[in-house]
């Protein structure tokens, strides 16, 4: 969960900020409707209202979304209605919404490093297919993927040294290995490249159905160096003249780029050829990655030297038992905090109130609940996860 500080960060990013606030002006037309997904703090969602928006659908599923109301009632529209009565603030996904009318403007920034980020291109897709009007606008409008090889000891190094050089002497292969198949974010300077960008894939808001990306990258290697790896960042194309990048070089963005190791530093030599196969795909609500790396000689006798495979799931630490638990074959029998659990929620049934529930588990189980306030916290965490608004 994002925590306060989080928010802010975004907010003083100036790159960010003041490109999507550009993209909206230059966008919105006076009595359009505004759809903001992810709405956060809520700036974007008041700015719309300033900008002369009749109406700005606001989404947030975290509890920022308070401090969003609250900032809204400290502005004003241009007919000085306050900026709070116009806006719809709606604590949910917009993939569970129905809005009572069809937006002229889709307004979100639900990216972390790379656009390629939870379930934000589904969200995309279904807000564009059922809240869009014909004709209307999406923010950003589309975003391009660039990759790199890298060189970039100090990062690398501290993804490996943890397992190969700890104070105890104690090479621990089983991390390293969990090491090299993860992927940081990170702020590389322009000199760390070794290649020049290459383009992985271009996400087309306005047609895109498809949350996965999959394609091969090849690279010339520009200098002798040692190569780490390689990045990925994007370009972000939000309205007519207005655009940003996260690539190295430019002015640094909350965004960073996405930094994605090889088992082992290469030596590489100039003009040897470097080539990935770089796959996304998104299983639930999280991407898995994989990338197989292959490297050719200068002048070499046309055979790949080396020859990488790495994913993410390889960088994921995994319980034999709880996997068992995920089988098809499994039978899932409940544990006494699941029936404690089913209990609870049955009493959830439209009458009871929560103070009631509670009240009831202190008295049958007293070894859990030593005090009401105990069963209260633990059956106020149910309603927020499974009750709905009435």
């Amino acid at each position: 969960m994002p925590s306060v500080l989080d928010y802010g960060d975004l907010i003083f990013d100036r790159v960010r900020t003041g490109s999507y606030a550009e993209a909206l002006r230059r966008t919105m037309k006076p009595g359009s409707i505004v759809l903001d997904i992810g709405t956060g703090p809520g700036i974007f969602a008041i700015l719309a209202c300033q900008l002369g928006a009749s109406g700005v659908f606001a989404l947030e599923m975290e509890e920022i979304i308070q401090i969003a109301r609250e900032n809204a009632a400290h502005y004003s529209c241009p007919d000085g209605t306050v900026c709070a009565n116009r806006i719809e603030f709606i604590e949910d996904f917009s993939t569970n919404v129905t809005l009572p009318s069809q937006v002229d403007v889709v307004i979100s920034d639900l990216h972390g490093a790379l656009p390629l980020y939870g379930r934000h291109i589904p969200s995309i897709v279904d807000a564009r297919e059922r809240f869009l009007r014909p004709g209307g606008v999406l923010i950003p409008r589309k975003e391009t993927l660039w990759a790199a090889v890298v060189e970039m000891p100090t990062l690398y190094n501290r993804l490996v040294d943890t397992w190969e050089h700890n104070i105890l002497d104690m090479p621990l292969a089983s991390g390293r290995k969990l090491a090299v198949n993860g992927i940081q974010q990170t702020h590389p300077e322009r000199d760390q490249l070794l290649s020049a960008p290459a383009l992985w894939g271009t996400l087309n808001y306005s047609t895109i159905e498809d949350p996965d990306v999959s394609g091969e990258l090849s690279w010339n290697v520009e200098r002798d160096a040692e190569g780490h790896g390689f990045i990925v960042w994007f370009d972000s194309d939000l309205a007519d003249g207005v655009s940003f990048s996260n690539a190295p070089g430019k002015t640094k963005t909350i965004y960073g780029s996405v930094f994605f190791p090889w088992i082992q530093p290469l030596q590489l030599k100039q003009d040897d050829i470097v080539r990935v196969q770089l796959e996304a795909k998104l299983i639930g609500s999280e991407y898995a990655w994989r990338w197989a790396t292959q490297v050719k000689s200068s002048g070499g006798d046309g055979n790949f030297r080396e020859k990488f495979a790495q994913s993410t799931l390889t960088g994921s630490v995994f319980s034999l038992p709880q996997l068992r638990k995920q089988s098809a074959t499994y039978v899932p029998q409940l544990s006494s905090e699941g029936i404690l659990d089913r209990k609870i929620l049955e009493m959830m049934d439209g009458h009871t109130t929560l103070e009631e529930i509670a009240r009831k588990l202190t008295a049958e189980h007293p070894e859990k609940f030593i005090r009401w306030h105990d069963a209260m916290k633990f059956v106020g965490a149910l309603s927020r996860k499974y009750s709905r608004e009435v």
